[in-house]
């Protein structure tokens, strides 16, 4: 059987670049994608993200992710589960990846092999729509995450972003 891949979207298309993750998303709902691949939009809704009681085999977060380098860089963050706090208190007001996952480790749900595709943004102030370097980044965003979600592309992913990161 086919590996279950979650393709989620995080962000707030009302700050700009932020809204990196769902630009990518609307690019690849409108592909064939196979049906053991599943994508959502979670914008600023964190705690969505319980959805992935699921046990997905592979998550992939699609986020606008300042590092300090060029707008429009993307990156590409292997995030370990033993990368993610277990023992810090959950605030349900301000879910944020890591306790979302704390979240899911304690309902004894499973996200898998969680991979981030970041984008760096130019503004995340107030506005719709993305700088011209951020929506330069989707075609290679889209084809990022058909790479990793497809499988054995892992070499491919990294000749495109260089060397994997952990979270």
């Amino acid at each position: 059987m086919r590996p279950r891949v979650l393709v989620a979207a995080i962000g707030n298309m009302f700050l700009g670049d932020d809204g990196f993750g769902m630009e990518v998303l609307s690019e690849l709902a409108r592909a064939d994608l196979p049906n053991w691949v599943q994508i959502a939009d979670y914008g600023i809704c964190g705690t969505h993200l319980a959805d992935l009681l699921g046990d997905y085999d592979t998550t992939i977060l699609l986020d606008a992710t300042p590092h300090g380098r060029p707008p429009g860089s993307l990156s590409l963050i292997e995030a370990a589960s033993e990368d993610l706090p277990s023992s810090a208190a959950v605030d349900a007001h301000g879910l944020h990846r890591d306790a979302v996952f704390r979240l899911l480790r304690l309902l004894g749900g499973d996200a898998g092999r969680v991979l981030i595709i970041g984008c760096e943004p130019a503004r995340t102030t107030g506005g719709i729509g993305l700088s011209p370097e951020v929506a330069a980044a989707i075609p290679a965003a889209v084809a990022a995450v058909t790479e990793l979600a497809w499988g054995d592309a892992a070499d491919g992913a990294q000749a495109r972003f260089g060397k994997l990161a952990s979270a």
